[in-house]
């Protein structure tokens, strides 16, 4: 396969935000620097908005961003067009009383299983630690310690039937090692504040992820094939913010909005079932005038595409696929449907989604679940359900999906990032 130019560059750039981006939170910072560096005007949650038409903005809530365009012209029945999706991945959170002495003078860490992660992908690889710590007076410090622990597996000596099958016990052979030594010096939330610059004692709490160290990759044949942590989703989160940064929305409000918590249901203050979305839409409306009449009719003539990778049918595995509907990868960003509303895609959105790739020039492709292997579900549902915005659930199509390294296309996510493009130039 050929690849563009243009989809290497973006390629190279995805990587770049990937490995900015260890957590949620360290994902959303990025992606404010980046847009604030392009002209956005950050907006605090706690003031005043003044939102001008011809004005371009964002809002961060703790691991979520939202950024949008207003076009020149907007009124109070200016509808929106909005791209969304999700800054957090599977894998696993740091418990309370997070350090452990294992067996033989080994420091552990206590943490859980966050999401639904393939576990045994996690096995013998460099790991770090990346999220917040908030100090007593509420200050918030974005840390990430670099390489620091690793979860050994089991010699095949001491378990000879490994390979027909191995069952990883969550508690017991999940935790990492991170040293070696005396109990005394083990205390990795004393390591956490000093990446922060603060005190251990100042600590009031934390939000810390686990994150391959691993860089991303070009690679294959033709370096058509990119590997990388995290691609669940912030291949979604950086099309988005590419596309947000360079619209010049013409009749709609143009708004990326990538939330936390999708892994876990997004039922949070700063997830997709939160107010964060509902909120932000209705303060830009009421900045331009907006009553509720008005409000609901923006929002009728408004659409939203949520974006979140989805599977490229497996060479290995193609019984895994329905016989007809088999994404490829390469084959351009996918459109996935499912009779029981588990993505929100209708005809309309089906139909908007297709002018959208048509205008942006970018092939696409259909994704229903196989009927015996039932699908997951996205933030789409949810928010439509939330705002009765219509909604077309959307994707780059991937291989190894949540495993602690994934596998895509180089040029699906230009492709999916196109896309989106033509969406937010309505």
């Amino acid at each position: 396969m050929t690849v563009p130019a243009e989809a290497r560059a973006h390629i190279d750039d995805l990587a770049a935000f990937v490995a900015a981006s260890p957590s949620s939170y360290h994902a959303a910072a990025e992606a404010a620097r980046r847009l604030t560096e392009s002209g956005f005007s950050p907006l605090d949650e706690a003031g005043a908005w003044e939102i001008m038409p011809g004005g371009r903005y964002l809002v961060v809530r703790d691991g979520s961003i939202v950024a949008f365009a207003v076009p020149e012209g907007a009124t109070a029945l200016t509808p929106f067009a909005i791209v969304g999706a999700h800054t957090d991945s599977p894998g696993f959170k740091l418990k309370p009383k997070p350090t452990v002495i294992g067996a033989g003078g080994w420091w552990q860490l206590g943490w859980e299983v966050y999401g639904g992660p393939l576990l045994n992908s996690w096995l013998d690889r460099e790991l770090e630690l990346a999220g917040r710590v908030v100090t007593l007076d509420g200050t918030e410090h974005l840390v990430r310690t670099g390489p620091l622990l690793r979860i050994p597996q089991l010699a095949i000596h001491l378990d000879r039937g490994v390979n027909n099958g191995l069952e990883l016990d969550k508690q017991r052979h999940t935790a990492p090692v991170w040293g070696l030594g005396e109990a005394e010096s083990a205390d990795i939330l004393a390591a956490l504040a000093a990446e922060a610059g603060v005190s251990a004692d100042d600590v009031g709490g934390y939000d810390i992820v686990a994150a391959d160290t691993q860089q991303p990759r070009v690679f294959g044949a033709g370096d058509e094939l990119f590997a990388s942590g995290r691609l669940d989703n912030l291949l979604s989160t950086h099309a988005g913010l590419v596309a947000i940064r360079d619209a010049r929305p013409a009749h709609a409000i143009a708004m990326f909005a990538a939330f936390d918590h999708e892994e876990i249901g997004s039922a949070s203050r700063s997830g997709a079932a939160g107010p964060f979305l509902e909120e932000t839409l209705r303060r830009i409306g009421a900045a331009l005038g907006a009553g509720a009449d008005e409000q609901a009719r923006a929002f009728a003539a408004s659409l939203h595409v949520s974006s979140d990778v989805g599977h490229s049918i497996h060479p290995n595995y193609a019984d895994k696929h329905d016989p007809e509907n088999r994404p490829v990868a390469g084959g351009g960003p996918i459109l996935k449907i499912n009779a029981n509303q588990r993505y929100a895609t209708d005809a309309h959105g089906a139909a908007a989604w297709a002018a959208a790739c048509a205008a942006a020039g970018v092939p696409s492709q259909e994704f229903v679940s196989n009927n015996t292997v039932p699908c997951g579900s996205t933030i789409g549902p949810i928010s439509a359900t939330r705002l009765g915005i219509r909604t077309v659930d959307v994707g780059a199509p991937i291989l190894s999906m949540h495993s602690a390294r994934e596998l895509t296309a180089v040029v699906d996510p230009w492709y999916l990032s196109r896309a989106m493009g033509a969406v937010l130039a309505r």
